[in-house]
């Protein structure tokens, strides 16, 4: 009698332990999940990862120290201010007190135009550029901006521009 005791009990406490651990499993994979889910990028251009990559204010001060025909090959992550509503050709990033124009190397790919708000990783080459007031105009009304606003443009403007050969926009903003 005392060992069919001792085996129910035996029995019972390895049950106990192995749903524990089952059960410590299930979190784990919960985990996993939710990291994988987080790490999750739509990917545009050329491939590129997440790592080194540049806050917007450290690109800020990359292009305050650029003088026009100055390069830097650069990878940062920035807030999408607007889009190109005509087919999503270039955007504008936030980088600080002023916004980077960003392009598309050889016009290979284009963005949602529905992404303003969301963060982005890009990856290309910074520079410091004129742009002209038909270049002005052309991207303002691209912008969708009114005749009266676009009429205003009547003086060329120093641009922080980018051309970008890669863009990751994270799939779950």
């Amino acid at each position: 009698m005392k060992n069919i005791i001792f085996a129910v009990l035996s029995l019972a406490v390895l049950t106990a332990c192995n749903n524990k651990v089952e059960k410590e499993t299930e979190v784990e994979k919960e985990v996993e999940t939710i990291t994988t889910e987080t790490l999750a990028y739509q990917e545009f251009g050329e491939k590129i990862t997440d790592a080194d990559v540049l806050t917007k204010e450290e690109m800020y001060e990359k292009y305050k120290n650029l003088k026009p025909g100055d390069t830097a090959q650069v990878k940062f992550k920035a807030k999408v201010n607007s889009v190109c509503q005509n087919k999503g050709c270039w955007m504008r990033l936030d980088v600080g007190d002023e916004e980077a124009l960003i392009k598309f190397k050889n016009y290979g790919f284009f963005m949602p135009k529905d992404i303003a708000g969301d963060e982005v990783i890009v990856r290309g080459k910074a520079y410091v550029d004129e742009m002209s007031v038909e270049d002005q105009r052309h991207f303002a009304e691209d912008a969708g901006k009114s005749n009266e606003e676009i009429a205003a443009i009547t003086t060329p403007k120093k641009t922080l521009s980018f051309t970008a050969d890669g863009v990751l926009l994270p799939e779950n903003q």
